[in-house]
């Protein structure tokens, strides 16, 4: 039965049919195990062109299989060849090898010919290519004597190469006597055929060792041909001339080449100035991606060459004088080249089939069969075959139609031989494929499941999931021809055991293989486009997640390749850092993480950037007097382009070392227009700079020095002063060295009266800078120039200037003073204004003198240090601020100038009104009583005025930080000690102190004190001592500590919630006295200090809970409080505070109250 010819591939359909697989009889995958027999099959052979090095043993090689295994024999030259026969030939075991021991002896000359391999068993014969075996060859150059070639400067020339034939033929390539390749150009060029072409030469192009070599390579040598001696003479003029070929010759030529090959067309021209090539296709386009040019445009290369690249090809040659054209007209040929090879072919018994032999060349090939390598028409005769032209038809073939057939398709360029066996065999189904190969996929992706199998007739082939009954049917899958099943798109549900069934009218065959589908690698964080400057450190990070049965391993990559062996590029899990990175590093790196199943890449491009590098190749042209040009080279940009250049100058002559700014020009600028000045010897410097910073300096240009000139500018900063107040100092600022614009510099200083009609007078001077023209009338207007010139003349004519002739003292006091007295520290000034002739200069201003003559109050005549108060310009009348109160001032008035003060006006005497006094200097309590307190007291430093009373005031502190009632004292001022009576006992004492006089009351001071304790009930005390360590005494005094705890929660409670305070009833307590704390050396209370006796009160630091508080000046404000009569509730019963001002005010009057006193007061009370 014969097995019909299936499509490559099969897609499963979705139908009832069974899915299977109707495999042709004419598959080229198909394999004959090879323990079945089989008749030979070529393996491997020598190629048929086959040169050798005749320095080793030949090897030709033929290399077969088949079963029973084929012998081998060979024929040479197309006659038997009897290796027995030849000592140094031998034959490799098992194989057709042969191996021919030229080293020894013989020489490779002796066996070149055509071989030809013939490997035969029972089942047939198959033959190798003829092989044609060819010793290389490198022979000497012959020896010649070169003449030496002298020719003038833009003549062309062609130095012949002329190698020797060599096999195969040798390269080619031009050197000097170092070895070092001659440089190659547009204008110098090597030809396909070895010569060195010059379009035209140059003086440069002079040398004597114009060297061809001839590289063998099969040898590996290199022969050397004579040197050639050219001499370029120098012409002083040299005419241009249009292009000519050098080569090819003529308008036309012709070239064939072979389908397959490279097609190269050569056109070099000579001409003044250096021709150009160009080049088309007639009647066509030139084939984009085959189409390269070499050597300069000069060689048109086509790669991969078709029938289709046949035509006319034309080059084009031109220069500013003309252009000229050559037409290569192209053939293409073929050698002989397979449309249907013929494929081995397994049938059974009874079968049909067929094998084809289709080829194509130019011209086309004539094709020929063998069988068993024999002329298939001299072949034993084989009723079940039939020949039509490139077809052998076979019908029910037997056992003995195994044969090996060969075809043969041959014309003038070369011939194809292709061996096909048909082998006829009765074979029950076999796969080939391992039992329970496990296959592992990537999700997503194909799974392909392999079937390999044999069998003859060919099985069908059937597919099966974990077991079902029925064959898949589904429109997933796809199967191919060799019997592999396809899931296109693999999923998790693909996972399984799928079967494979093979079967033919002998038998069946089946196998299970394993399919188990895995989580695709991916990058979650992918390494990002960095950009950093040179020297710093970059990382990149790259983060795979991977199906946990995997292991990936993590690798990174730089421009595809391995990253360098340096120590500054360090891995870790999931980064790459590169530390201290340099140019080189910049580039693209890529991460790549692999498992067995698959790989994943992501990739991110490292631009190493920098300041740039220095600009290079300064050079000036178009020089000028007044400009130059000057053009360079930009230096590398380190990946971050230049935005500017900046060009400094040196001054060599003038200032040498010293780098001025010239000029910046754009980043996409390299040259520069600049302007110069005369008599400079300049030399330049460039600078780029870049968003990151600027370059280094470029190396100095050469030198230029620019020719002399007048000055173009004059002087600045001309000013006329006089000294002295008979003369003018005429002062400018010179010009530099730059500035000079030639030598001999000098300076002409012209000068007359404004206000005159004498001539300018004028004078001459060296390079200084100031000029005194003495004998001049004090005070006069002149006007003033000063104008540069040199050697080369003067500058332009300068500007005038106005200056006046140096100053004299003012001759006139101001008149008409006058005083007005504003307040006690303050006094307005006025005064009529001085003639201007009589000031003789330039008038500051005014000045008032004024000092404190003698105090209003004690008359002293001591006179003490003077004041002094400048107003500026004309101004007629001022304030004298800071005066002291109740004294009495002298004052005079000066006129000033630039020389300095004309005469005093005559004095002014004023008082100043009394003003309010200063603190008391001091105040101390001294002699402390029981009831009695002394003060003693220094009077104000400063009364300001006559002291009229003191005025005291002082109230009572208690232990709970309460205020007392305030007492209001006045005292006669004459008075410096007073003692207060009728105090209570060790209580404290607030006292507040001051002075008056007419004008109001001063600062006040303060001071605490306390009185003493009465010893008597103090001993008292301390015999009632025991009764605190009476049990009765102790629970006695936690209930009341208790029950205040008790009052104060409640009150905060209602304090809380109605911002009030309750008024609650006090308890009177009995506690021991000596509770009390008590300093040891002087018996009063330590809770106190007359250290912050000058300090206010802090806000609330005394405030009782059963005292009102009365808000005064602002909240922060000393509080005070009073215990009389006159404490004021609010309706609730809740109490209202009371404020005192600050330090310095005068304290609050205290408030009575018929409040029980608190607890700490019942105790003092008590003792």
């Amino acid at each position: 039965m014969q097995l019909k010819i299936m499509p490559k591939k099969k897609r499963l359909s979705a139908g009832r049919a069974p899915l299977m697989l109707f495999l042709c009889q004419m598959i080229s995958a198909l394999e004959v195990p090879l323990d079945l027999v089989q008749p030979p099959t070529i393996t491997q052979q020598s190629p048929k062109d086959y040169i050798i090095d005749p320095r080793e043993n030949i090897v030709i090689q033929c290399e077969a299989k088949g079963k029973p295994p084929p012998s081998f024999s060979w024929t040479r030259n197309g006659t038997h060849f009897d290796i027995d026969k030849d000592p140094l030939v031998t034959m490799k075991p098992g194989s057709g090898t042969l191996i021919i021991n030229i080293m020894s002896e013989g020489k490779a000359e002796t066996y070149e010919g055509v071989y030809q391999c013939t490997a035969r068993n029972e089942r047939g014969a198959a033959i190798s290519n003829n092989i044609v075996i060819r010793p290389s060859r490198s022979p000497l150059w012959t020896k010649e004597k070169l003449e030496p070639i002298t020719l003038r400067n833009g003549q062309s020339l062609v130095l012949p190469c002329r190698p020797p034939i060599g096999l195969p033929p040798p390269i080619i390539f031009w050197m000097d006597n170092s070895f070092q390749r001659l440089p190659q150009s547009e204008r110098v060029s090597q030809g396909l055929n070895g010569d060195l072409y010059f379009s035209n030469v140059l003086p440069e192009d002079t040398r004597e060792d114009y060297i061809c070599y001839a590289r063998f390579n099969h040898t590996q040598t290199i022969q050397q041909k004579q040197p050639i001696s050219v001499k370029v003479i120098s012409a002083k003029s040299h005419r241009q001339r249009p292009p000519a070929f050098l080569t090819p010759d003529g308008n036309t030529s012709r070239k064939e080449e072979l389908r397959g090959n490279v097609l190269s067309l050569e056109c070099i021209a000579e001409g003044l100035p250096t021709p150009i090539i160009y080049w088309i296709k007639e009647d066509g386009t030139l084939p984009i991606n085959r189409t390269f040019y070499r050597n300069f445009k000069k060689t048109l290369q086509i790669v991969q060459v078709t029938e289709a690249d046949s035509g006319n090809y034309q080059c084009i040659a031109k220069n500013a004088l003309g252009a000229i054209h050559h037409t290569i007209s192209v053939t293409v040929k073929a050698a002989p080249y397979w449309i249907i090879a013929p494929q081995n072919l397994v049938l059974s018994p009874e079968e049909d089939g067929a094998l084809i032999c289709r080829a194509s060349g130019n011209p086309k090939p004539r094709i020929s069969w063998l069988s068993n390598g024999v002329p298939i028409e001299i072949a034993p005769d084989d009723p079940s075959r039939k020949i039509d032209g490139d077809t052998i038809i076979f019908s029910k073939v037997q056992e003995r139609s195994s044969a090996v057939y060969q075809c043969n398709a041959s014309n003038e360029y070369g011939y194809l031989l292709a061996n096909a066996f048909v082998n006829v065999l009765a074979e029950p189904p076999r796969i080939l494929t391992s039992a329970n190969t496990l296959y592992q996929v990537i999700a997503n992706r194909p799974a392909l499941l392999d079937c390999a199998f044999f069998g003859s007739p060919l099985p069908t082939i059937e597919w099966f999931k974990d077991a079902k009954g029925s064959a898949l049917r589904e429109d997933i899958y796809v199967l191919h021809e060799n019997g592999t099943l396809e899931i296109p798109v693999a999923q998790k549900d693909s996972t399984g055991t799928y079967t494979c069934v093979a079967r033919n009218k002998l038998g069946m065959a089946k196998n299970d293989v394993h399919l188990e589908i895995k989580d695709p690698t991916r990058i979650i964080k992918q390494p990002e486009y960095a950009v950093v400057q040179r020297g710093s450190t970059v990382s990149f990070e790259c983060k795979v997640k991977h199906d946990h049965t995997l292991i990936p391993t993590v690798t990174w990559l730089k421009d595809h390749g391995e990253l360098p062996s340096d120590g500054r590029f360090t891995v870790d899990k999931d980064h790459l850092v590169v530390a201290d990175v340099s140019d080189d590093d910049g580039g693209t790196y890529t991460c790549v993480a692999n498992t067995t199943l698959d790989n994943v890449s992501a990739s991110a491009v490292l631009s190493v950037v920098d300041v740039p590098n220095p600009p290079f190749d300064l050079e000036m042209t178009d020089q000028l007097d007044r400009s130059v040009q000057l053009s360079w080279t930009p230096g590398d940009d380190n990946n971050s382009p230049i935005t500017k250049f900046i060009i400094e100058y040196e001054d060599a002559m003038h200032e040498p070392g010293l780098w001025h700014h010239q000029t910046e020009v754009p980043g996409t600028q390299t040259t520069a227009q600049l302007k110069l000045s005369p008599y400079v010897n300049y030399s330049f410097r460039v600078m780029a700079e870049n968003n990151l910073g600027r370059s280094l300096p470029s190396e100095a240009s050469e030198q230029y020095l620019t020719k002399a000139a007048e000055p173009d500018k004059n002087p600045t900063a001309v000013e006329g002063l006089g000294s002295e107040p008979d003369n003018l100092v005429i002062t400018w600022k010179p010009l530099n060295g730059f500035e000079s614009n030639g030598p001999g510099l000098q300076y002409k200083v012209s000068w007359r009266q404004k206000d005159g009609d004498d001539e300018w007078t004028s004078v001459v001077v060296a390079n200084v800078s100031k000029y005194i023209v003495s004998g001049t009338p004090t005070f006069v207007p002149y006007l003033i120039k000063v104008q540069a010139l040199n050697d080369a003349g003067f500058a332009p004519e300068p500007a005038v200037v106005m200056g006046h002739s140096g100053e004299d003292l003012p001759m006139v006091a101001p008149g008409n003073v006058r005083v007005n007295v504003v307040n006690s520290t303050l006094a307005e000034v006025h005064w009529d204004p001085v003639p201007l002739k009589s000031i003789r200069g330039h008038l500051q201003g005014y000045r008032i003198y004024y000092w404190k003559a003698q105090s209003s109050l004690t008359r002293n005549r001591r006179h003490l240090e003077k004041k002094i108060l400048t107003f500026q310009g004309s101004k007629t009348h001022g304030m004298l601020p800071g005066l002291e109160p109740f004294s009495h001032y002298s004052l005079n008035v000066r006129v000033v100038n630039g020389k300095g003060e004309g005469p005093a006006s005559a004095d002014k005497v004023f008082n100043t009104p009394e003003g309010v006094p200063s603190a008391p200097s001091s105040l101390k309590i001294v002699n402390p009583t029981l009831d009695s307190l002394t003060l003693e007291w220094e009077p104000p430093s400063h009364p300001n005025g006559i002291l009229t009373e003191y005025t005291l005031k002082y109230q009572p502190i208690n232990s709970t930080h309460e205020l007392g009632p305030l007492v209001d004292l006045k005292i006669p001022a004459n008075k410096t000690r007073w003692t207060l009576k009728n105090l209570n006992f060790s209580t404290r004492y607030k006292f507040y102190f001051y002075a008056q006089t007419a004008a109001g009351s001063g600062s006040q001071i303060t001071e605490e004190a306390i009185t003493t304790v009465d010893e008597g009930k103090l001993a008292m005390a301390s015999r009632q001592v025991d009764i605190a360590t009476q049990g009765w005494f102790i629970g006695l005094m936690c209930a009341v500590a208790l029950l205040i705890l008790i009052l104060l929660i409640v009150c905060f409670i209602r304090r809380n919630k109605g911002g009030k305070y309750p008024v609650k009833e006090k308890e009177d307590a009995h506690a021991d006295p000596e509770i009390q704390p008590m300093k040891e050396d002087d018996g009063t209370f330590g809770e106190y200090s007359d250290a912050e006796d000058h300090k206010p009160l802090k806000k609330g630091s005394r405030t009782p809970s059963d005292r009102t508080v009365k808000k005064e000046d602002s909240d922060d404000s000393l509080v005070d409080y009073g215990e009389g009569v006159n404490g004021q509730f609010n309706e609730d019963g809740s109490f209202i505070g009371q404020y005192s001002g600050k330090k310095e005010k005068e304290p609050a009057e205290g408030n009575e109250s018929s409040e029980a006193p608190s607890p700490v007061n019942a105790m003092n009370s008590f003792v």
